[in-house]
């Protein structure tokens, strides 16, 4: 670029012709530098000329090869590349059908197996003999010990829709003579009824007592009975 020479600013009147000269030269020679910078353009129609501007090349990498390639008159393709090695594979396995109205029962069933996550997915109940005997005996507990007392719970024994049953296992903090032996175990509340039953006799000397009192007097027990049923308390 040309050098620029600059002058201390002064007034107007204070010019000389020379320093006027020398900053019109200034200004055409900038005016010729930036008219140089810009790309010529056809005064016909006022196109930019091919050629003046020089653009970047693009990588385009490499590229993809045709499906379908011509052999004469006839189109070929390439099987080997319509589908991939995984869904070729499953492609050419055994599709089972199911009925969509029976994958829906089967579904809302599985549904109902559990109590649902809100209750820890807790089975539906099993009523085995076993455990019937055992829900019926729960029912019955007022009965195994007279110092107990617990809620009366009348009607029909029914089981649980859902219900579960569990072991109770002693930690290793508990003291030794809190913890039962394996030959006190039980499987059923039934077998430790029969097994305590066994040791105390309560129920044996109970059933006694009753077969005492109804065989003394013979036919007097069933006249007191009758008479306990026919006893209407408004003509007292």
């Amino acid at each position: 670029m040309a050098d620029v020479i600059s002058f201390a600013p002064q007034h107007e009147e204070e010019l000389s012709d020379e320093q006027m000269q020398e900053m019109l030269a200034q200004a055409a020679r900038r005016r010729k530098e930036n008219a140089s910078s810009v790309a010529p353009v056809d005064k016909d129609d006022g196109v930019v000329k091919a050629g003046q501007f020089n653009f970047p090349k693009l990588n385009t990498g490499e590229m993809v090869q045709p499906y379908v390639s011509d052999a004469g008159d006839v189109a070929t393709v390439d099987r080997s590349r319509l589908l991939g090695e995984q869904d070729r594979k499953l492609s050419n396995q055994i599709r089972k059908v199911e009925d969509p109205v029976a994958v829906k029962k089967k579904m809302l069933e599985s549904k109902k197996a559990t109590s649902g996550e809100q209750w820890y997915n807790m089975p539906r109940t099993d009523l085995t003999p076993e455990l019937k005997r055992d829900l019926q005996l729960l029912k019955m507990r007022n009965v195994l010990d007279p110092h107990r007392h617990y809620k009366k719970d009348g009607g029909k024994m029914r089981p649980p829709e859902y219900s579960q049953v569990g072991t109770i296992v002693e930690g290793p903090t508990e003291y030794f003579s809190g913890r039962l032996n394996n030959k006190d175990r039980k499987k059923t509340f039934v077998d430790e009824v029969l097994s305590s039953e066994k040791d105390t006799g309560r129920f044996k000397r109970k059933y006694g007592d009753i077969q005492t009192s109804k065989t003394s007097g013979k036919k007097s027990y069933y006249k007191a009975l009758q008479a306990k049923r026919s006893f209407d308390p408004k003509k007292r």
